[in-house]
């Protein structure tokens, strides 16, 4: 193995802990949030806020995995694969559309979300599309 190659897979191995390590902390504090919610009363009732809260960090959680995957397909096949990129970016507009409070946004920033979506959802087809054929 020549150099930089021994530097790059360092900095991945530890991107990859690093990753692991911010998911499991993550996972425990989501744990953490819906106990405390499930248990303050009225008990195992839950606000609309606070379910749009835990869906947020449920979905963190789920980017955070994604991300994980990349690190470790690049680890071992040294090639990034956009279908899982574009799998982290729609979770997290997805997030970002779920925990929206779109009364307080003005139309233009709605117009954007929806621009971002409908781009995102073709690439994704696009991609997939070509990959299948």
């Amino acid at each position: 193995m020549q150099y930089p190659e021994k530097v790059e897979r360092v900095v991945v191995l530890s991107l990859l802990f690093m990753m692991a390590l911010v998911v499991c902390l993550y996972t425990v504090e989501l744990g953490w949030f819906i106990i405390k919610d499930v248990i303050t009363p009225p008990i195992f009732l839950l606000e609309i806020d606070e379910l749009l809260d835990i869906f947020g960090m449920f979905l963190l959680v789920l980017i955070g995995v994604e991300l994980l995957e990349t690190v470790k397909m690049y680890l071992t096949q040294k090639t990034v694969h956009v279908e899982v990129v574009f799998m982290v970016a729609m979770i997290a507009i997805a997030r970002k559309v779920i925990i929206l409070d779109i009364k307080e946004l003005p139309s233009l920033t709605l117009i954007g979300i929806g621009v971002i979506v409908v781009s995102l959802s073709a690439g994704y087809y696009l991609l997939t599309r070509k990959r299948n054929s």
